[in-house]
């Protein structure tokens, strides 16, 4: 059972798959492990929503009430800790992460907390941001719930809809693995560009010193 292939990892848990995914989502919103393939894990199970015996509804609401309970943890994360666990060199609590969010948050406001919602490892990241910059509660919840409820209805109902497609309903396997490149995507395309950033920096750096040096020499 591969945490990377969501169709097994769902068909794994049984019948408690409900709980599983809820949990999954849980935690990949409010307890800073953005690796989770929430995305694709939801499309998935409104996909095989009648394998696993649940209705399209029951899913959607776990998925939301998972959603928002995580979010508002990780607003108050945010509130009372800051930035007080993050490091440069951390594996997963990266002070880029946090900063990426926060970006994010500034750019966008409130409005980030729906649309960051649907963007992989910027969703684990945006309530803490929330909660650090001191949003006020109030306006948060509002936002959380609305991102929660537009993110878990539409993942599942996707899911459900490209289930009655014969050629979707004969290649689950090929989809799954879709979803996942296209939930990890985002990820891996930000730390190409982190690294690119990072390796002209030290360019520029070199190049500063080996300067500095030849001045000194000249002197």
């Amino acid at each position: 059972m591969s945490i990377l292939d969501p169709q097994a990892l769902l068909a794994g848990m049984g019948p408690w798959a409900l709980g599983g995914l809820s949990l999954m989502i849980f935690v990949e919103s409010g307890l800073l492990f953005p690796f989770l393939p929430g995305d694709s894990l939801l499309v998935t199970a409104g996909l095989l929503h009648q394998s696993l015996g649940l209705s399209v509804a029951l899913i959607a609401l776990c998925a939301f009430l998972a959603a928002a309970a995580g979010d508002q943890v990780g607003f108050f994360l945010g509130h009372r800790f800051g930035r007080r666990w993050f490091r440069p060199d951390a594996r997963v609590l990266k002070t880029a992460h946090l900063e990426q969010a926060e970006a994010f948050f500034v750019r966008h406001g409130g409005k980030a907390l729906v649309l960051g919602r649907f963007v992989p490892v910027v969703r684990t990241f945006v309530p803490l941001a929330a909660g650090t910059s001191g949003y006020p509660y109030r306006m948060f919840v509002v936002w959380n719930l609305a991102g929660a409820f537009l993110w878990a209805v539409g993942m599942t109902v996707l899911g459900s809809l490209l289930g009655g497609l014969p050629f979707v309903a004969d290649h689950i396997d090929l989809l799954a693995v879709g979803l996942v490149v296209v939930s990890v995507l985002p990820i891996v395309v930000t730390a190409l560009r982190r690294s690119r950033v990072g390796r002209a920096e030290q360019r520029v750096a070199a190049t500063t010193t080996r300067d500095e040096e030849a001045v000194g020499d000249r002197s």
